[in-house]
């Protein structure tokens, strides 16, 4: 059997992994290039562990993002972001990654795509080409190289690091630019902070419907019979919550104009819209076995990826989260203990996040300027992935 190889990074981004590649590395036809990733991968793969590819076989670590020079003179670089579906022939292009963006940068630099201080903070704006929105990563430098090493604690990642501080930038595309990702280019795509899902078999379901980091769907913790504190293993085996998610979720990509109907948005765009339940603050324990106090956060998150709960959050949630929680009306903002202006800690299976929404209130209407998220990053692996030839 011959096998290509093809020049690639194996990154941690944030609380997520992948595989990292330069576009001029791979086939320029779309469906040869997705045909290749999802061999590397090791997708499709019906007993659902990857074993023959590079996937982790779960929603964090089943990802590809494609790195290049950008033409656009107010970036350096373009990041195209892939989840790849782990039973099923598909890589879902719709959104992007949070996490993996924190790796951007630190990639960018070491690929040499952009010329970068060798002591300092490199400033590397990022076209996240998924959903047409600005990313700008501050990543701190050390002796001309990147520096990996730190004392930033991001939980659900193991071991301390150097913290890669994200901004991310008109994140609902209030400027007119719109992606694949985007809801009819507004933070509120029906043009309402709550809007009500009809649910066969459920009933209505308040929800507020927002596009900021990516489309995201957030929803009381109760509605959906639970309290806000669940870990993963809580919720294994409950088929029928993910079927009531998944359905909250179609049902709503539809509502934000993602999707023509619900079994368009369940076979074709699994990766987004987002589902995130919030509750009011409560003492919990997180996965690492530490006691979260109430007085701590300002609300407890969960979100859904891929038909599973999240281990920690997705960094494109954690962005709709602060921004949601900036905007009075939303769920998120009712829910929320009253914060520091700016900011916003909140519990998450892993442990706490802080973030942060800079929102104005402009011509009758709620913008998002931007939202600051904190990252870590690291390189894994480097080299060439084998890809048998057919």
């Amino acid at each position: 059997m011959k096998q290509r190889r093809i020049p690639a990074v194996y990154m941690r981004g944030g609380t997520s992994k992948g595989l990292f590649f330069l576009a001029e590395d791979l086939p320029s036809d779309p469906a040869q290039r997705d045909r290749l990733l999802l061999r590397a991968i090791g997708s499709p793969d019906p007993f659902g562990k990857q074993i023959d590819g590079l996937g982790g076989a779960t929603s964090s670590t089943s990802k590809v993002a494609i790195i290049s020079r950008s033409a656009r003179a107010d970036c350096e670089v373009d990041y195209l972001f892939g989840q790849v579906a782990i039973d099923a022939p598909m890589i879902d292009w719709s959104g992007n990654c949070g996490n993996l963006t924190g790796a951007v940068g630190p990639f960018a630099i070491g690929a040499g795509l952009l010329a970068a201080p060798t002591e300092g903070v490199a400033t590397v704006r990022i076209w996240q080409a998924n959903i047409a929105r600005k990313i700008v990563a501050h990543v701190p430098m050390c002796r001309g190289e990147v520096e990996e090493g730190g004392e930033f604690r991001l939980d659900g990642v193991a071991f301390p690091a150097a913290e890669v501080k994200l901004e991310f930038l008109d994140p609902a595309g209030e400027d007119g630019e719109s992606g694949a990702g985007a809801g009819a280019g507004a933070t509120f795509p029906t043009g309402q902070a709550i809007d009500r899902l009809e649910v066969p078999g459920h009933g209505s379901i308040e929800a507020t419907l927002i596009n900021a980091g990516n489309p995201t769907i957030f929803v009381d913790a109760f509605a959906l019979g639970l309290a806000g504190t669940e870990l993963q293993r809580d919720l294994a085996g409950r088929s029928d919550l993910f079927d009531l998610v998944e359905a909250v979720r179609s049902i709503g990509a539809v509502a934000m104009g993602l999707a023509a109907t619900p079994e368009e948005a369940t076979a074709k765009r699994p990766h987004t819209p987002k589902v995130a339940v919030v509750a009011r603050p409560s003492r919990y324990t997180a996965s690492d076995g530490r006691c979260i106090e109430a007085t701590a956060i300002d609300l407890l998150a969960r979100i859904f990826s891929m038909g599973q709960l999240h281990h920690a959050m997705t960094g494109t949630g954690a962005v709709a989260l602060a921004a949601a929680a900036a905007i009075p009306g939303t769920i998120v903002h009712r829910v929320a203990r009253r914060c520091a202006e700016g900011t916003l800690r909140f519990g998450h299976p892993s442990g706490t996040l802080t973030t942060g929404a800079v929102a104005e209130h402009r011509d009758g209407r709620w913008t998002i300027r931007k939202v600051i998220v904190s990252r870590s990053a690291r390189r894994l692996m480097e080299g060439w992935v084998c890809v048998p030839e057919t």
